[in-house]
């Protein structure tokens, strides 16, 4: 179980901070929730406490270098079926796995040098990049914006 004041990642949200524990009664059923505020947009997300699915905290500072190199490493064999690309990115994503969202950034980044990236695919791009570079800016105690610019000079 996690504490108030814990950073945590959730899957398809990002980093954020667990700013309280409480009880809210949703479909008529009473239950506990933590409540995450993910700075990047000051969005405030509601989970159930009996189902931490994904939930896990930030990685720790040491880990970022191996993320980096992630970032700055060779792409993966994608499928040229968007739809399975797409598919099989979105399941990374859904990991919740760091090292996983970043090799997604790093494809698609990668994918939209070359041959640009569809709509779907560029809306997934920037979806894994806020929720890379928001744990990234919750583990370095900087902004979003900051981190965002550090890691796209890394692909130029």
């Amino acid at each position: 179980m996690f504490e108030v004041g814990e950073k945590v990642v959730y899957p398809l949200h990002g980093a954020g901070v667990i700013e309280a524990i409480e009880e809210k009664e949703v479909l008529g059923e009473k239950q506990k929730y933590y409540i995450m505020r993910i700075p990047n947009g000051s969005m405030k997300v509601m989970i159930p406490l009996n189902s931490e699915v994904g939930l896990r905290q930030v990685v720790d500072e040491s880990t970022i270098d191996e993320v980096i190199a992630v970032l700055q490493g060779q792409t993966s064999k994608m499928s040229t079926n968007w739809n399975k690309r797409y598919r099989a990115n979105m399941d990374k994503i859904r990991s919740g796995d760091i090292f996983e969202v970043a090799e997604v950034v790093r494809n698609l980044a990668a994918r939209d040098q070359e041959k640009g990236l569809s709509t779907g695919e560029r809306k997934m791009l920037e979806s894994a990049k806020q929720i890379l570079f928001s744990e990234i800016s919750l583990i370095k105690d900087l902004s979003v914006e900051e981190i965002e610019e550090h890691i796209t000079s890394l692909f130029t």
